[in-house]
C-alpha cells in the first residue's frame, strides 16, 4: 500500500509539471509565435502585393501606349500586340492566383516556402523583361514596314486626301470668280423656271441681281481682277439663289435647264473652233504686208537695172556634180534668205555649196535683186522663173492639166463649199496658193530640172539650217532614192492618215501602218530616180487620182506612194518638225538639231507664229537693212 501510495504520488507530480509546461506555452509563448508570424506574412504579403501590382500597372500601362501609338498599322499587327497584353494579362493574373494560394498557408514559413516564393518571383520579373523586350522588337519592325510603304505610296495621291494637298499650297485659287459664274448660271436656271412657274417678281430680281454680277464680274478672270464691290455681290445673290431654291427648286427641271445651258455652250464652243480654224488656215495663206512690199521694192529696182548687171557670179559651178547642191523652191524673199544665210553661216566650206531657187514670175525679180544685193559669200546661187520650163505643160504634166480642168476649177474656186466662217476650214484648204502653185510639184521634177547632177539636197523655205549639212551627201542611202526622217509614232503619221485606203488599188499596194516621213529636207539620188523611173510613177498616180478618190490634196500624199519602198530612214536630229503647230518641242531637241521646220500654219513670218520658236529664225535676217527698215519688217 505504501508502494502504490509511492508510485501515484510520483505520476501526479510528472503530471502537475507536464501540465504547467502546457500552459506556460499557450500563455506566452503561442501568442509570441503568432504575431511574429502574422508580422512575417504581412510584410511579405504587403511586398508582393506592391510588386505584383506595380509590374501589372507598368506593364499593363506600357502595352497600352504602344497598342494605342500604333492602332494604325494594320490588322496583322493589332493582333499581334492583342496576343502580348493577353499573355501580359495571364502572366499577371497567374502570379496573384499562386500569391493568394501561399497567403492561405502564410503562416508556414518554411525555408522551401520563401526558396519557392524567391523563385516564382525572379521568373515573372524574366517575363516583364522578355516581354519589353519583345515589344521593342516589334515597334522597330512597325516603324521600318512604315518606312517602306511610305516609299511606295504616291505623294500626288495622298495630297488628295492631305490637307496640305496643291490646293491649300495656292492663297490664289480664284474661287471667288469661280463662285461668281456658277451662282450667275445657276441664276440663269432660275430665271428660266420663274418664267414658266409664272412668278415674274422673282424673275425680275434675279435678273436684276445677274445683271450686278456680270458687271462686278466683267472681264475678270483672277480674283485679284475683282472689284471691291464683287464680294457683296457674292453675298446678295446668294441670298436671292436661296429664295428662289426654296421657292422653284425641282430636281427633274433644275437638271434639265443645267443640261440645256450645257449643250448650248458646246454648241458656242464648236462654232468658234471652226471659226478659229477658218481664220487661222486665212491668216496662214496671207502675205504680210511688210513681205508684199519688200517683194515690190526690189522688184522695181531689179528691172532698172541694165541686163549685164543682173548675172550672177560662178556660174561654172551650177552643173558640178562634186560640189554640194540645195534645191529651193519659193514665192517668199524674206523665207528664202533665211534658207541660205543659214545654210552658209553653219557651213564647213561654204565655197563649195551651189543654192538652185525656183521662184514664178511675180517673185522672179525680187528674188534675183536680192541676192544680187546680199550675195552668200562665196557660195553660189542662181535664180529661176518656173514659167520659163517650157517642158512642164499640161500634156506633160498631170498637175497642170487638172488644174486646168474645168471639174478642178469647180472643185477649187466654186464647188460646193462655203465660204463663211462656219463651214470649216477644208474648204480653205483646198483654196491655198500652195496646192494650186506648180512650186510645189516641181519636187518630182528634179532630174528633169537638173539632169547633170548626181545628188541634191531638197530644202523648203520654211526652215531653218543650224549645222553642217554636207555629210548628208555621204549617207548610204542603199540604192535607195530617198533619205527622209521618219515622222511616224504609235498610231500616227502612217499611211492610212494620208491615203484612202477604202480604194482597191491604195489597199492592194501599200501597208496602211507603213511609216510617213516628212519633206522639207530630202536628200535625193538623181541617178537612181532616173533608173527606177520616179516621175513616172508619180505621173501615174497623179493621173489615177483626177477625180480624188485616192487623196485629197498636197504633195506628202503622192510621195509617199511614189517613193514607197524607195526611201531610207535619216536619224531624226537632222530634221527636227513641228515648230509651226506644236507648242511642246524640247528646247535640247531643238539645238541639237541640223535643220528645224516650221511645218503648219504658225509661220515664223507670220503674226501668228509662236514667239518662243520665233528667234530660231529671225536671227538670221538683217533687220538694219535699208529695204527691210523701209517695209517695218523689224516691227
Amino acid at each position: 500500500m505504501a508502494l502504490k501510495r509511492g508510485l501515484s504520488g510520483r505520476n501526479s507530480g510528472n503530471v502537475s509539471c507536464y501540465s504547467i509546461m502546457v500552459l506556460v506555452f499557450c500563455s506566452f509563448l503561442a501568442p509570441l509565435i503568432f504575431f511574429v508570424g502574422r508580422g512575417v506574412y504581412t510584410s511579405t504579403s504587403i511586398d508582393n502585393n506592391d510588386f505584383s501590382t506595380t509590374t501589372s500597372k507598368q506593364v499593363s500601362s506600357f502595352v497600352k501606349e504602344k497598342i494605342l501609338a500604333k492602332s494604325n498599322t494594320n490588322n496583322a499587327e493589332g493582333n499581334k500586340w492583342t496576343q502580348i497584353a493577353a499573355n501580359v494579362r495571364t502572366e499577371i493574373s497567374r502570379g496573384k492566383q499562386d500569391d493568394l494560394v501561399d497567403d492561405d498557408h502564410s503562416q508556414f514559413h518554411t525555408p522551401a516556402i520563401l526558396a519557392r516564393r524567391q523563385l516564382r518571383e525572379r521568373r515573372r520579373e524574366k517575363r516583364a523583361a522578355a516581354l519589353v523586350k519583345q515589344d521593342d522588337e516589334v515597334t522597330v519592325k512597325l516603324e521600318n514596314a512604315a518606312l517602306e510603304r511610305s516609299k511606295s505610296v504616291d505623294s500626288a495621291v495622298l495630297g488628295k486626301y492631305s490637307i496640305w494637298r496643291k490646293e491649300n499650297e495656292n492663297e490664289n485659287t480664284d474661287s471667288k470668280v469661280h463662285l461668281m459664274r456658277d451662282q450667275m448660271i445657276m441664276a440663269r436656271v432660275y430665271i428660266s423656271i420663274a418664267t414658266m412657274k409664272k412668278k415674274p417678281s422673282l424673275a425680275q430680281e434675279l435678273q436684276k441681281q445677274l445683271k450686278e454680277s456680270q458687271r462686278a464680274l466683267g472681264e475678270a478672270m483672277y480674283d485679284a481682277d475683282l472689284t471691291r464691290s464683287a464680294h457683296e455681290k457674292i453675298k446678295s445673290m446668294d441670298q436671292v439663289l436661296s429664295k428662289a431654291k426654296e421657292q422653284l427648286y425641282d430636281c427633274n427641271l433644275v437638271t434639265g435647264k443645267l443640261r440645256a445651258i450645257l449643250q448650248s455652250a458646246d454648241e458656242q464652243v464648236r462654232s468658234l473652233k471652226r471659226q478659229s480654224t477658218f481664220l487661222s488656215q486665212l491668216a496662214a495663206k496671207t502675205i504680210p504686208s511688210g513681205i508684199h512690199c519688200l517683194s515690190m521694192r526690189l522688184a522695181i529696182d531689179y528691172y532698172l537695172l541694165p541686163p549685164e548687171k543682173r548675172k550672177f557670179p560662178r556660174s561654172e559651178n551650177l552643173e558640178n556634180p562634186s560640189l554640194f547642191h540645195y534645191a529651193l523652191f519659193s514665192d517668199n524673199v524674206l523665207a528664202a534668205s533665211v534658207v541660205v544665210n543659214s545654210t552658209i553661216m553653219n557651213a564647213k566650206e561654204p565655197a563649195k555649196h551651189v543654192f538652185h531657187l525656183v521662184t514664178d514670175k511675180l517673185n522672179f525679180g525680187a528674188m534675183n535683186m536680192w541676192f544680187l544685193l546680199n550675195p552668200p559669200g562665196k557660195a553660189t546661187i542662181h535664180v529661176e522663173n518656173v514659167d520659163e520650163f517650157k517642158w512642164l505643160n499640161s500634156s506633160y504634166c498631170p498637175v497642170l492639166r487638172q488644174l486646168e480642168s474645168a471639174a478642178m476649177k469647180e472643185y477649187y474656186f466654186k464647188g460646193s463649199h462655203s465660204t463663211t466662217q462656219s463651214a470649216g476650214s477644208s474648204n480653205l484648204k483646198y483654196r491655198n496658193p500652195k496646192y494650186l502653185s506648180m512650186l510645189n510639184h516641181l519636187r518630182f521634177y528634179l532630174p528633169q530640172i537638173y539632169p547633170k547632177l548626181d545628188k541634191i539636197l531638197f530644202l523648203d523655205d520654211d526652215i531653218v539650217v543650224q549645222k553642217d549639212l554636207t555629210g548628208l551627201w555621204s549617207v548610204n542611202l542603199h540604192e535607195k532614192v530617198n533619205g527622209a526622217v521618219e515622222t511616224c509614232g504609235e498610231s500616227f503619221h502612217r499611211f492610212d492618215k494620208y491615203l484612202n485606203f477604202s480604194n482597191p488599188h491604195i489597199a492592194k499596194n501599200f501597208d496602211p501602218n507603213a511609216c510617213g516621213w516628212a519633206y522639207g529636207m530630202n536628200i535625193f539620188d538623181l541617178k537612181e530616180w532616173k533608173k527606177r523611173d520616179i516621175t513616172g510613177i508619180y505621173h501615174k498616180w497623179q493621173n489615177m487620182n483626177e477625180d480624188r478618190v485616192l487623196w485629197k490634196l498636197g504633195t506628202l500624199p503622192p510621195g509617199l506612194m511614189t517613193f514607197y519602198g524607195l526611201t531610207h530612214p535619216l536619224d531624226k536630229s537632222w530634221h527636227v518638225l513641228g515648230l509651226g503647230y506644236s507648242p511642246s518641242i524640247d528646247g535640247s531637241e531643238i539645238e541639237n538639231a541640223a535643220v528645224i521646220h516650221y511645218n503648219g500654219n504658225m509661220k515664223p513670218w507670220l503674226e501668228l507664229a509662236m514667239t518662243k520658236y520665233k528667234s530660231y529664225w529671225t536671227k538670221y535676217i538683217k533687220f538694219d537693212h535699208p529695204y527691210i527698215r523701209t517695209c517695218k519688217l523689224g516691227e
